[in-house]
């Protein structure tokens, strides 16, 4: 997967905007950070939680990686994009996303959905 691959996933959720942080692309929901893009395009972090972190981390283990330190433990988790698949990358980034969007834009997503 390329960074502008990864780029048009995190952007197809609603109300989300990049802009850029410390001088990499990052990607916002309510003005939050849910994802970010390395400076190299390599690698993209997803803000997870601790569980789905464990999870993507075993169901993946060569692509999904905790970030090193206190942003890791909390679930910050790096995703190789040489080796990801479209799948396990919309499935990463979709519960991101989620974990970061307000209730009502939820709301929205999950009405539309049905």
């Amino acid at each position: 997967m390329t960074a502008d691959e990864f780029r048009q996933i995190a952007l197809a959720f609603p109300e989300t905007e990049e802009r850029a942080h410390m001088e990499h692309p990052d990607f916002r929901v309510d003005g939050k950070i849910f994802a970010t893009l390395s400076t190299d395009g390599m690698r993209a972090m997803v803000k997870l939680t601790p569980q789905q972190q464990t999870e993507f981390g075993h169901d993946v283990p060569s692509v999904f990686e905790p970030v090193n330190g206190a942003w890791g433990a909390g679930g910050a988790t790096w995703m190789d994009l040489a080796r990801v698949d479209i799948d396990s990358a919309q499935r990463a980034v979709r519960a991101a996303w989620r974990n970061t969007a307000p209730r009502r834009v939820l709301r929205e997503f999950d009405a539309g959905q049905g």
